[in-house]
């Protein structure tokens, strides 16, 4: 029976994983195909990459998701950590639970939802659809992500280490900066990382709150796709898949460093 259940458990995950995976694989090969038929093997090329750079459309609408993911997730991780750092600090001030619900709202809220309100709300101030008004709606949808990575951290943190450095005389600022901040960076950057992701990955709010000059890459592919995928669209979403996989390997690299560098430092102070 235990290897009845085992056999189960193993299939499960193979199928499971087919299904969310062999969809990118095969993306990823009719990338290289030489037919301009994506269904159909004509060889192996990459003159589709080639084709991609060459195509002004996408290109500026690549130039436009990088900008608008860049600055939103910049900007989304300074205010969620602020956010979760004003939750777990201050735990009792008048409006908490309205600016906790605020602040995660978007985390439940579908996102038609939020995309057809924040177009009212553009219209209603008078402010012309464009780039800002799509950097504006991606800082309201991946703020809450931050805060939410910023704040589990924060909650096991150890407050001694903030007494310990005040009791020697260092000021609540730079106590924040070199003991805080340093040990709260791993989720700031974990953060900074979903925030970005979320920004290029996002299509329905970027829809309605986008103007003229204001085109994200999702919407471009999604307005291609319309009429019919191209091996072009093909390069361009692998291209993607390898810029957000090489972030993630590169970030877990850093962290796994990190942590080695604090087991390290901290079996010396034990030794000292």
């Amino acid at each position: 029976m235990n290897t009845t259940w085992s056999r189960f458990n193993v299939t499960s995950i193979v199928l499971g994983f087919a299904f969310l995976y062999l969809p990118i694989v095969l993306l990823i090969v009719f990338s290289f195909n030489e037919s301009k038929l994506v269904t159909v093997w004509g060889g192996f090329s990459t003159k589709w990459y080639v084709s991609l750079f060459h195509n002004q459309g996408l290109m500026d609408a690549t130039w436009v998701t990088a900008r608008v993911g860049v600055i939103s997730a910049t900007v989304a991780t300074v205010l969620g950590t602020l956010a979760a750092l004003t939750l777990t600090r201050y735990t009792r001030f008048r409006g908490r639970i309205l600016f906790s619900g605020m602040v995660f709202a978007p985390l439940v809220m579908p996102e038609v939802i939020t995309g057809l309100s924040l177009l009212l709300l553009f219209v209603a101030v008078g402010l012309d659809r464009g780039f800002l008004t799509v950097t504006l709606a991606h800082i309201t949808l991946t703020m809450c992500f931050v805060a939410v990575v910023v704040q589990s951290r924060l909650v096991s943190f150890d407050r001694s280490l903030e007494e310990a450095a005040m009791d020697l005389g260092a000021t609540p600022a730079k106590t924040f900066f070199q003991i805080t901040l340093p040990v709260i960076m791993p989720a700031i950057v974990s953060g900074w990382m979903l925030a970005f992701t979320l920004s290029l990955d996002d299509l329905v709010i970027a829809s309605f709150t986008s103007g003229p000059g204001a085109t994200t890459l999702p919407m471009k592919i999604y307005s291609q796709v319309r009429l019919g995928v191209t091996p072009e669209i093909n390069a361009a979403c692998t291209l993607l898949i390898a810029v957000v996989a090489v972030g993630v390997i590169v970030a877990s690299i850093a962290n796994k460093r990190r942590e080695v560098q604090r087991q390290l430092d901290e079996q010396a102070a034990q030794r000292g």
